[in-house]
């Protein structure tokens, strides 16, 4: 009897003890986040429940990125924003929503031309900007936009 009370017991710690040392980014940090419709509302902005007024429903601040797979300029500017992730990581949050798959999404926010980018601090309005961008100009924006909050 006292064979199978240890067998067990070895089991249980050889299948959970991966778990118990594995680490958790639940809010995968440093790397670029894609968005459902469902997504974007439970994290960015719930337009569909406050339609008066912007609210953000992150706790940092973040980029969204409206893009396509087929459109080159967008394609361009991911390696940018792959890096800014991982520069930025614990300090914004990069976000992609694809126009494609999003359709409602993109015509809820008017996207006409991608890659659109919405830029959001934690306090105060977003702002837009369409058209692919450098990474001078999005260290710009994060730094006097996103972090001079």
């Amino acid at each position: 009897m006292n064979i199978f009370k240890y067998t067990f017991l070895w089991m249980a710690i050889l299948f959970t003890a991966p778990c118990l040392f594995a680490q958790t980014n639940n809010n995968n940090e440093g790397e670029i986040i894609y968005l459902t419709k469902k997504d974007f509302l439970e994290k960015v902005y719930d337009y569909e429940k406050n339609r008066e007024s912007f609210v953000y429903e992150g706790t940092l601040p973040c980029i969204v990125d409206f893009y396509a797979d087929w459109c080159a300029p967008c394609r361009m500017v991911d390696p940018i924003l792959k890096d800014l992730a991982q520069e930025y990581k614990g300090k914004i949050i990069i976000y992609k929503v694809n126009i494609d798959k999003e359709k409602a999404l993109a015509s809820a926010f008017g996207i006409k031309s991608i890659p659109t980018y919405f830029f959001i601090p934690v306090n105060g309005d977003p702002q837009a900007s369409a058209g692919a961008m450098p990474r001078e100009s999005f260290v710009k924006v994060v730094e006097e936009l996103l972090l001079n909050d």
